[in-house]
């Protein structure tokens, strides 16, 4: 297993973004660009495919102690960050409201309530017929013209 597995499987285990990556190493001042991580993730067989170093991967883990636990002047829960990272993760159609149970054993409903989208209504087909090109009416951009040149014709 080598640094690239190792920051594959945090990426995948945190549900970190590309751009949350190059947030966490901004944290211990190490400047990544978002191409470059890309290409860490990248199939070995790929040809911009990059390995991650010992320093990469030693920053990152630095960044990410303090991304999950904070600073101490301002200390964070571990737990919270990760929920919001995996709220951030599920696209919106998939978030489900789940009812919690409480410590009384009572059911908890959800405070916001869910609508289902509304049907689109279906525009009328339109006729092919009219689909078709009128032939556009030929404008003559130069006047017909007699030439004389010079010759007095008799007809």
């Amino acid at each position: 297993m080598n640094n690239n597995d190792i920051f594959k499987k945090l990426r995948v285990a945190l549900m970190l973004r590309d751009d949350q990556i190059i947030e966490i190493l901004e944290l211990v001042d190490f400047r990544m660009s978002k191409g470059e991580i890309g290409n860490i993730f990248r199939n070995q067989d790929h040809a911009d495919f990059m390995e991650c170093g010992d320093q990469v991967l030693r920053n990152f883990l630095n960044g990410l102690v303090i991304h999950l636990r904070g600073t101490k002047e301002n200390p964070k829960n571990p737990s919270d960050v990760i929920a919001i990272h995996r709220a951030e993760a599920q696209p919106k159609e998939f978030k489900k409201f789940n009812n919690t149970i409480t410590n009384s054993g009572e059911e908890q409903k959800p405070k916001a309530s869910f609508k289902p989208k509304t049907e689109f209504k279906k525009k009328p087909a339109s006729n092919p017929k009219s689909r078709e090109k009128k032939p556009a009416p030929k404008v003559q951009v130069v006047e017909k013209v007699k030439f004389n040149n010079g010759k007095n014709k008799k007809s």
